[in-house]
């Protein structure tokens, strides 16, 4: 029984790296393409920056691709053990089904604590510094927005044109300095100028050479072998620095719910400081948001039990051999198991709906049907 549980263990576990490695892969890769790519592409991103993004953004892509491995693992070793007749032999040998799967039972509860510390706090931290490098890096590297050939008005109170750029060197450079209105008040032009940026100042520094400098407003004009222009560069939006909800770990969770609960308690009752008729904001009205990321985080810790229930029944009774088929019905399985989890978000606000439970819907609903799958398997039903 040993050698059987060794050998059912060590399959499950050699599945589960190979398909984590694959669908961590595939959603790593989807959001280099989406936040990283592009300083990639432009030459802008250093190996340093992109290596440190990748290793930020693991743990992020494991929260999803655990519970995915898991259950492909099991519909690819439960189906292959069927199809070659191996479980048959078995329980002629008088094994139980329930004895048999007993490891990767064991295995899935393994992952769920993973699943769970992951989910609430790892991941939460890393998402958050991946974040943050982001915005740091866009500050130094904020002469990406230079590109030739196209006026720019990303810095505020700038419009510029750049014909050349050559790293850190610009060539035909035109630059507007609007008013209140937006309305153009001086101008700059140079045939050179180099530029660099000031982290600490959040501003690019560009030194213009045989400088021309015209002044709408007095219809001057001016000249100089080198003037040094500062630019502001702002951050998309201070709310970006702030983290939301879906970023914060369980206990940082857990303090924003403690916030929220006596900032409701002090909410005036109806009829006093506003109009009686309005709707009273309930606790559950302003807490239900953050109800619903602590119940995601604690809730899909256990999608791991939940697939393994439901995929070792359904990779017997699918007794095929082929990859193809056991991956397809995985991910039938995860967009069901994720719709209820996009449902329950969709409704954060709606405390009459009650989106915290929604959350936990697919955790019983596996593992009833799973439980259920495997008695009847078990008894050869």
């Amino acid at each position: 029984m040993r050698t059987l549980h060794s050998y059912l263990t060590k399959q499950i576990l050699a599945t589960v790296f190979m398909t984590v490695v694959v669908f961590g892969f595939i959603l790593l890769l989807g959001n280099v393409l989406k936040e990283v790519l592009a300083l990639i592409i432009m030459g802008q991103a250093t190996v340093g920056i992109v290596v440190t993004s990748l290793v930020l953004l693991v743990p992020f892509v494991l929260v999803f691709a655990l519970p995915m491995g898991m259950l492909t693992a099991t519909l690819l070793v439960f189906g292959r053990f069927s199809a070659d007749q191996e479980l048959t032999a078995v329980r002629s040998s008088g094994v139980s089904l329930l004895a048999l799967i007993t490891p990767a039972l064991l295995l899935s509860v393994a992952l769920s604590g993973v699943a769970a510390l992951i989910n609430m706090d790892i991941a939460p931290r890393c998402r958050v510094a991946y974040k943050r490098l982001l915005l740091t890096y866009g500050v130094e590297r904020a002469a990406t927005l230079i590109v030739e050939n196209r006026f720019m008005d990303e810095f505020p109170g700038y419009v510029f044109y750049v014909g050349k750029r050559n790293d850190t060197n610009l060539q035909d450079v035109l630059i507007y300095k609007l008013d209140a209105d937006d309305k153009p008040q001086e101008w700059f032009n140079a045939p050179r100028a180099e530029f660099s940026a000031d982290l600490d100042k959040r501003q690019v520094r560009l030194r213009l050479f045989d400088l021309r400098h015209g002044d709408l407003k007095n219809w001057m004009v001016s000249a100089a072998d080198e003037y040094t222009l500062e630019l502001e560069y702002r951050l998309a939006d201070t709310e970006q620095l702030r983290i939301p909800l879906s970023d914060m770990t369980f206990h940082q969770l857990r303090e924003k719910l403690h916030e929220m609960e006596a900032l409701a308690d002090e909410a005036p009752p109806p009829g006093q400081g506003g109009d009686p008729d309005a709707r009273l904001v309930t606790r559950e009205d302003l807490t239900m948001p953050i109800r619903v990321q602590i119940h995601r985080q604690v809730a899909f810790a256990f999608a791991s039990i939940g697939f393994t229930l439901i995929g070792i029944p359904l990779g017997i009774r699918a007794h095929r051999r082929e990859t193809s088929a056991g991956v397809a019905l995985a991910l039938v399985l995860v967009l069901i198991y994720y719709a209820f989890i996009i449902v329950a978000q969709s409704f954060q606000d709606r405390a009459d709906v009650a989106p915290h439970l929604i959350l936990w819907a697919p955790n019983f609903l596996f593992q009833t049907i799973g439980a259920l799958l495997l008695w009847r398997a078990n008894r050869g039903i």
